[in-house]
């Protein structure tokens, strides 16, 4: 089986935050597991489909405004010994905010953060 960060073109940072999603919902028991500038990685209770776009709002800063992407599903796997799914996504598009946006963020809290510890 293939390494699959042998696939990454970016540096993926650890962030574990839980989704806002409806109730019910394919995102609902939710949680992001690591992000880059060009996709994010979750953690669910639900399988999804592969090359389903999701819209996404990233809430990268405090009292900012979110930036808005479409993610594209690329990797479903089940965790083993687990009845939850690693879900792995790309930036397909960004709708409202930028990329540069995305890389400002991951360069100055987490690239900053893993340099000083």
């Amino acid at each position: 089986m293939t390494n699959q960060t042998d696939k990454r073109k970016t540096q993926r940072f650890d962030c574990y935050v839980p989704v806002d999603g409806k109730e019910g919902a394919a995102f609902s028991h939710t949680k992001t597991f690591d992000l880059s500038s060009n996709g994010i990685g979750f953690i669910s209770d639900h399988a999804i489909a592969l090359n389903e776009r999701v819209a996404i709002e990233l809430a990268l800063k405090p009292d900012t405004e979110p930036v808005l992407v479409i993610g594209e599903v690329k990797w479903v796997r089940k965790i083993t010994d687990s009845e939850q799914y690693r879900i792995g996504l790309t930036f397909a598009d960004v709708i409202d905010g930028s990329r540069e946006d995305i890389d400002q963020t991951l360069n100055t809290r987490f690239l900053h953060r893993e340099m000083n510890g």
